[in-house]
């Protein structure tokens, strides 16, 4: 499947590819940047990852893209809509690349990936799964007007809040 590209004020919202693999890498070596989503990684474990999101695509029919900057082409994250085997529900995430945060890009992304997962997909509902010391992502959670909803234990990251987004009808205006 090829991923639809979409378009914010500042962001495109592509597909990821092999060439996004660098940036994937610079983002997972960071232990602090990763310390709420399993920690850094290796280069090769960053490169199945980067498998695993662009085969997610193939597998669910929806996905992850990779955010570039309008006005420099930097790609700034990995944002989207996520649902593995071992998540409770279908899910908006978002990851942001070394030298990109507290400018927006990660609200901005998830809500066109929100209007994207209403508007085209049929969704009715959708979460965020948010380790309840990530104070960065649970406050990206509540601008996007989510609410916490109850609590999730993840087999490998552990206990997690379930962070429930307003639905089709609440954001439409």
């Amino acid at each position: 499947m090829t991923p639809p590209v979409l378009e914010t004020d500042r962001l495109v919202l592509r597909g990821p590819c092999a060439d996004d693999a660098a940036a994937f890498a610079a983002f997972s070596a960071d232990a602090g940047l990763t310390r709420f989503v399993g920690g850094a990684m290796a280069p090769w474990e960053s490169w199945r990852y980067l498998c695993e999101v662009i085969g997610h695509w193939t597998m669910r029919g929806f996905g992850r893209w990779i955010a570039v900057d309008k006005a420099s082409g930097a790609p700034v994250g990995l944002y989207g809509l996520h649902y593995p085997s071992e998540w409770p529900e279908p899910e908006i995430g978002w990851l942001t690349f070394p030298g990109h945060h507290r400018v927006g890009h990660a609200r901005e992304a998830a809500m066109a990936a929100r209007r994207h997962a209403y508007d085209t997909l049929g969704w009715t509902t959708v979460i965020s799964l948010i380790d309840p010391d990530n104070i960065a992502s649970v406050a990206v959670a509540e601008r996007l007007g989510a609410v916490r909803d109850h609590d999730f234990t993840h087999p490998r990251y552990g206990a997690m809040g379930v962070w429930r987004h307003p639905g089709p009808q609440e954001t439409a205006a």
